[in-house]
């Protein structure tokens, strides 16, 4: 059954590539969720106002992929105790989260935060929230790194097992 979540963990570039390269992964893309401007821009986005949060779509299979590792792959790509910034983009645009559609996957998203918050001292700043907006980015941000792929990425790509790709 084809399922979706929207996941934010830093630049959205480097966040749908890796997801990208998933077996299991059917469709991604990238776009603005959680904020209050109606269809903003990159730009808008960036000043911080619009309180938006570059964030992936994912669309997946849960016969071959499921929301529990599609979790697990995200908290290997993430630092779960910085507010607001991964790598070096910082800002509330760059803060973590995921954002689930319905109460099935709130229970999957709660239930593993709370039992991976267990392993740690620290405390874990990802948000976990109804999706309750995504808007597409623009056309040039879809699939950038596949277009440049020498761009600007923050995400460590050898975090996924051969096993594990496409």
């Amino acid at each position: 059954m084809i399922k979706e979540i929207v996941i934010a963990g830093g630049c959205f570039w480097g966040v749908e590539e890796y997801y990208r390269r998933l077996k299991g992964i059917v469709f991604t893309k990238v776009g603005y969720a959680q904020g209050i401007t109606v269809h903003p821009t990159y730009e808008q986005v960036l000043t911080g106002n619009t309180q938006h949060v570059e964030a992936c779509f994912i669309e997946y299979d849960d016969t071959q992929i499921s929301l529990e590792m599609i979790l697990d792959h995200f908290f290997r790509i993430i630092d779960p105790f910085s507010l607001n910034r991964q790598g070096g983009d910082f800002g509330t645009q760059y803060r973590t989260g995921i954002y689930y559609e319905n109460e099935e996957d709130q229970e999957i998203v709660k239930k593993y935060i709370e039992n991976k918050q267990k392993d740690y001292k620290e405390k874990i700043v990802v948000e976990a929230e109804k999706l309750l907006v995504f808007y597409d980015a623009e056309e040039y941000h879809q699939q950038y790194l596949q277009k440049h792929p020498r761009g600007y990425c923050h995400i460590d790509f050898t975090k996924i097992k051969e096993s594990e790709k496409k």
